[in-house]
């Protein structure tokens, strides 16, 4: 950044967010008005001098936490090679063609041909667009109460909350939404369908394996397409759909594209990540960082109306109860938690339909920062709560 660049940052920022906001899209929410000026390990830093236990990761995305250093290094070395060598142009580049038997290696092997895109909504809408062609039928089922994106397509999945929907119609046709059944497998295969896993928020270790469907059923159950993104390079823009070979085969060239899409340092990012994720042994970390803090969430609803305590790995939800006991919460309880913590130093984030809150945490988490993130969150609490 030029130093005229800089000064003009430094100059906003000391005025107050208030004035830079005024050249930001008022549709996108602020949890939180600070200023952060960088990032290391689960840690992000704010002009002001402080620094929060980011319990968020950037919403899952950042895996193996702010500024790896091997991501990083990747990041640096391919910038001084190639930033850009478009999809459409370039039949390949060296990070893209790392990545792919990496990919291989770590998804369900039935899945060996990949699209790669941008972000997890982009990710979505080509799923559908896959779906469709693959199998002729225009009926796309989705669960009520997910969230898939909030592009025209995905946002026609997505009934997680009303405002993500609301004066955007008319949205997708074709969709329908349902309650999640219980034997969703073999029905499907009943009818012939595809089957798709969103693993955007949910994969690349946070469920504490590779991909979340395959803790369930003994990972019988293998999707036809599986859509990834967010952890997939600790924060830069990647996503992707997996799939059969067969059913890439049947689309027509140029049906799938995107300008950005595949990007060749976000492909060299992608590369450190898996590796870093390996060579750590962080799926190793995200099973004991998991049984402490769902441990830890457990003992404190004992003590605050806490009505569920769920989740896998580190992906990991608590549902507030009402304050007099009863199942639902009060509106705006989850908020009101949320900023409490965030003034004693820890950044959260509600999720749901309901009054709920979701710990997001960076894979390679300490043990010593889960504690004090549950402290952290006792104390919020009881700030919201009273004490106790």
């Amino acid at each position: 950044m030029s130093s005229v660049a800089a000064a003009a940052a430094k100059q906003l920022a000391q005025g107050g967010l208030t004035e830079l906001y005024k050249h930001l899209g008022a549709g996108v929410y602020k949890f939180n008005d600070v200023f952060i000026t960088h990032g290391k390990g689960s840690w992000l830093y704010s002009n002001d001098g402080k620094k929060y236990l980011d319990m968020a990761s950037g919403i899952g995305v950042t895996s193996t936490g702010h500024c790896h250093p091997r991501v990083v290094a990747a990041v640096q070395e391919q910038a001084a090679k190639v930033v850009h060598a478009q999809q459409n142009l370039c039949g390949a580049h060296e990070p893209g063609a790392a990545l792919v038997p990496l990919l291989r290696r770590i998804m369900p092997p039935a899945l060996d041909s990949y699209f790669l895109a941008n972000s997890g909504s982009e990710a979505v809408d080509s799923a559908v667009k896959i779906a469709r062609a693959a199998t002729g039928r225009q009926g796309v089922i989705a669960f009520e109460g997910a969230f898939h994106g909030r592009t025209i397509g995905a946002m026609a999945l997505t009934s997680s909350k009303v405002v993500y929907r609301q004066h955007f119609g008319p949205l997708m046709p074709g969709v329908h939404i349902t309650p999640y059944p219980y034997c969703l497998h073999c029905k499907w295969q009943e009818a012939k369908g595809h089957m798709g896993w969103a693993g955007v928020q949910s994969g690349v270790g946070r469920s504490g394996a590779w991909w979340a469907h395959s803790i369930f059923d003994g990972g019988a159950a293998t999707p036809d397409l599986l859509v990834f993104a967010k952890g997939i390079a600790s924060g830069y823009p990647l996503a992707g759909v997996a799939a059969r070979a067969e059913t890439l085969a049947r689309l027509t060239p140029g049906v799938l594209g995107g300008t950005y899409g595949g990007n060749a340092v976000a492909c060299a990012a992608a590369v450190a990540t898996i590796e870093a994720i390996e060579a750590d042994g962080m799926l190793a970390n995200v099973a004991a960082r998991s049984a402490q803090l769902m441990r830890g969430l457990t003992l404190l609803a004992e003590k605050w109306p806490l009505s569920d305590v769920r989740g896998r790995g580190l992906m990991v939800g608590v549902e507030f109860g009402g304050a007099d006991g009863g199942r639902t919460a009060e509106k705006g309880v989850a908020g009101a938690v949320q900023k409490a913590a965030f003034k004693r130093g820890a950044m959260l984030m509600p999720a749901g339909a309901r009054e709920a809150m979701r710990f997001l945490p960076a894979l390679n988490i300490t043990e010593g920062e889960v504690h004090q993130a549950l402290e952290v969150f006792d104390r919020a609490c009881g700030d919201v709560f009273g004490a106790r």
